[in-house]
């Protein structure tokens, strides 16, 4: 067990990045949260990375602002592209334009200024919308290329970026959570999510969320809009 091991675990404040800084604290790492303030159109997500930083002891928390909607492209970062209310074939428009990829490396960036090398992202390639920076391939690249790039992998430190989640099916993902003790209720997870951060119940992100709380036999904790 890496007993208090500094780890930087990215935080978006849904309940894949909830159950990711749980499984990671779990193992024994201090877990630096990192969110990121990306001009996305759900910002009760925020609000709930704080909350979820502040219930399970986040060692640190630290929310980054960076202008993906400066260069929109996504129904999460231009509010003149509409959230589809229904499944889309092929990668849907709420891809974000190389999110993860900017995500990990601020990440990788914090862990050199903290002395970590673990990075952990709850990425997933089971139940998603066919983003292509969620895949294994991804991460598998994103890893040689830590090791390549930085001050720290070049004098001999191994970066591990960790996907505890990324075969996992909503369900699974969410049975454990519950055993390492979540409480759902803080997570938001809607692509559209108002103020309150109460989900619309019709989007990609609430349709697999609501159907992994079905399939795990678990009450579902999720506000909706009225």
């Amino acid at each position: 067990m890496p007993e208090n091991k500094p780890a930087v675990v990215l935080l978006s404040g849904g309940l894949d990045s909830m159950t990711t800084f749980l499984i990671a604290k779990a193992q024994g790492y201090a877990c630096h949260a990192l969110s990121f303030d990306y001009g996305q159109r759900q910002r009760a997500e925020l609000a709930a990375a704080r909350r979820i930083a502040a219930q399970y002891g986040a060692a640190a928390h630290k929310i980054v602002r960076i202008g993906l909607d400066d260069i929109g492209g996504s129904a999460l970062t231009d509010a003149a592209i509409a959230v589809p209310r229904t499944p889309t074939e092929g990668i849907p428009v709420t891809y974000v334009p190389a999110r993860n990829t900017v995500f990990l490396a601020f990440a990788l960036g914090y862990a050199e200024v903290l002395g970590a090398f673990d990075l952990f992202i709850g990425v997933n390639a089971v139940d998603y919308s066919g983003y292509p920076d969620c895949r294994p391939e991804f991460i598998d690249a994103f890893q040689k290329l830590a090791n390549l790039a930085t001050k720290a992998g070049v004098e001999g430190g191994r970066f591990t970026v960790h996907t505890p989640l990324i075969h996992l099916s909503k369900a699974e993902i969410i049975r454990r959570g519950v055993e390492l003790g979540a409480d759902y209720s803080l997570a938001v997870s809607c692509y559209d999510a108002d103020a309150e951060g109460r989900a619309c119940g019709r989007c990609d992100a609430c349709r697999f969320r609501a159907e992994g709380f079905r399939a795990a036999g678990v009450p579902d904790p999720t506000r909706y809009r009225p």
